[in-house]
């Protein structure tokens, strides 16, 4: 068993990018950090390593487990590293807007129209 795998590999192995070359984007795009520094693709992960990912506009934390160098199952996967992310902010709920502000709705200009008989 290697000592240390490849950091696109290894993310890719434990699914969290779809593509090996999706996890080689990330890097390149300083995406991804390795013990708080950033890492290129070919960067060495080992066991015990704090991986930092960046996926839409938050970081995700990963600490290796243990290393894989071909995608698994999902189970393996999620045993191979200890997810520390902290939780999110629940999101807030989309406005709606108050009747009669604005422009009518659709629904609202119908019934105008029925109310001056059109």
């Amino acid at each position: 068993m290697p000592d240390a795998v490849r950091a696109d590999s290894w993310l890719w192995a434990v699914r969290v990018y779809k593509t090996r070359s999706a996890a080689t984007t990330a890097c390149r795009a300083g995406h991804v950090r390795v013990n708080g520094e950033k890492a290129k693709a070919a960067q060495q992960v080992r066991v015990g390593d704090d991986v930092r990912i960046r996926i839409a506009g938050f970081d995700r934390i990963l600490v290796v487990r243990q290393l894989l160098t071909k995608r698994v199952s999902a189970p393996l996967a999620a045993a191979a590293a200890d997810d520390r992310t902290p939780a999110r902010e629940p999101v807030a709920q989309l406005a709606v807007r108050d009747r009669g502000a604005g422009r009518p709705t659709k629904r609202e200009r119908r019934d105008i129209e029925r109310l001056r008989g059109r």
